[in-house]
């Protein structure tokens, strides 16, 4: 069915309502994302703590920390097809709803010291949560490229992106601390607290756009496009952001590890540098969103940010090979952890656009599959390089899959 001539008119046309309202939907939509990603980043950074209380080698840290990762990228695709087919609301209020209940789960079972099975109930727990909390990307993604315009998507979404690096830099900041003082019931319940504010919002702001929010080429792309998994550059696109993931992951779950054990930092410090990651990721990323929004060069950014990204963690490689100093290792992590971060709202729009308008859940939910199957396989990955040659095997193995992502992206002005 075609669309009219009177549908494409209207398509123009953005209600004084729908303009003001479309930056609620990016709220709660924000609300969402920081309040999953306080779990999936925050928990991390509680490594330390978490070795020790829970009595874990980096082994069992890694399973753990790397089944959170693992149940996500098992739900994301499954809840993108859902969530283009029952709508963004329902799929949201469904995943936040059941992450608060395996995060319960925690508190009732997974606490330590709760018995011979704790670590058993801490390896599901957090499986389970990330396996529905991961419903919240593609929903929320689906929700604001809906609302908003072509050239104005790729700073919507850079800004709903900040989400995770601030939700993982409140959790950076609170979560180390709580756990050390208050133990891991108390990190468990500020986590639920942050889900219920997200429910609170969604119920509260999201809903679908009208009719006038969809300009005429989303109308056009919906009765044209490829579907999203037979398109081969959106496979390369999921694939390419998947795989850039993984020296983001091995330095947001194993960074505070390496400063701690290779530099003797203090929590302190180890609180102070992963946090500034997690500022500098979400300042970067509104900035690269709205840089390649009025350039029109997301692909040719993406690109760039792979390189940039390999030089500097074969830096930081190479400085752990040499026995720097702490404050050299420290700024190094830093920048590197930024650069590799900033890119993420660009690929996850240019992704979205790829699928077209009537597919994007789908096409998120498979980037996503392919980011937190990455997530899991470098949390694995990791303990096992850092037995064999060290800290600086790590971060140079880390810097090779950087630079292998780099021909997965497309070239601009090619398929």
């Amino acid at each position: 069915m075609e669309p009219t001539a009177a549908t494409v008119a209207q398509a123009h046309i953005i209600t004084p309502n729908a303009a003001r309202h479309r930056w609620k939907v990016l709220a709660a939509g924000v609300a969402a994302n920081a309040s999953f990603s306080a779990i999936f980043s925050g928990i991390p950074v509680t490594s330390v703590v978490l070795r020790t209380d829970y009595q874990l080698s980096n082994t069992q840290l890694g399973l753990a920390l790397g089944l959170l990762s693992l149940g996500v990228a098992l739900g994301e695709l499954p809840w993108g097809v859902l969530t283009d087919r029952l709508g963004d609301r329902k799929v949201l209020l469904a995943g936040l709803l059941g992450t608060v209940a395996a995060l319960w789960l925690l508190v009732l079972f997974g606490l330590p010291g709760q018995g011979a099975n704790t670590y058993r109930w801490l390896c599901a727990g957090l499986m389970l949560a990330g396996l529905l909390g991961g419903s919240v990307n593609g929903s929320s993604g689906r929700a604001i490229m809906g609302w908003f315009r072509d050239g104005e998507r790729g700073l919507a979404m850079s800004i709903r992106q900040t989400a995770v690096p601030l939700g993982g830099g409140i959790g950076a900041l609170l979560l180390p601390s709580l756990a050390a003082h208050a133990g891991f019931g108390a990190v468990y319940g500020a986590l639920i607290a942050g889900c219920l504010a997200g429910v609170w919002l969604t119920l509260l702001w999201l809903r679908e756009p009208p009719p006038s929010a969809q300009p005429q080429q989303a109308i056009r792309q919906e009765h044209t496009a490829t579907p999203a998994l037979r398109n081969g550059t959106v496979w390369r696109l999921a694939l390419g952001t998947g795989l850039l993931c993984a020296p983001q992951v091995a330095l947001i779950s194993f960074g505070g590890i390496f400063l701690h054990d290779f530099s003797h930092a203090g929590l302190v410090l180890i609180s102070v540098v992963m946090t500034s990651v997690q500022v500098g990721a979400a300042v970067s990323r509104i900035a690269s969103g709205r840089w390649t929004d009025r350039r029109g060069n997301r692909r040719g950014f993406l690109r760039g940010c792979a390189l940039l990204s390999a030089g500097l963690f074969a830096l930081l490689g190479i400085l752990a090979l040499c026995g720097a100093g702490l404050a050299p290792l420290a700024l190094s992590l830093a920048v590197a952890g930024i650069a590799v971060s900033a890119w993420h709202g660009v690929a996850y729009t240019e992704l979205a656009v790829q699928a077209g308008p009537a597919q994007i859940g789908t096409a998120l939910g498979l980037g996503n599959s392919c980011v937190f199957t990455v997530f899991f396989l470098s949390a694995q990955a990791v303990p096992a390089l850092l037995q064999w040659r060290g800290w600086a095997a790590v971060w140079l193995a880390m810097a090779v899959v950087a630079l292998a992502v780099r021909p997965l992206f497309p070239a601009p002005g090619k398929q």
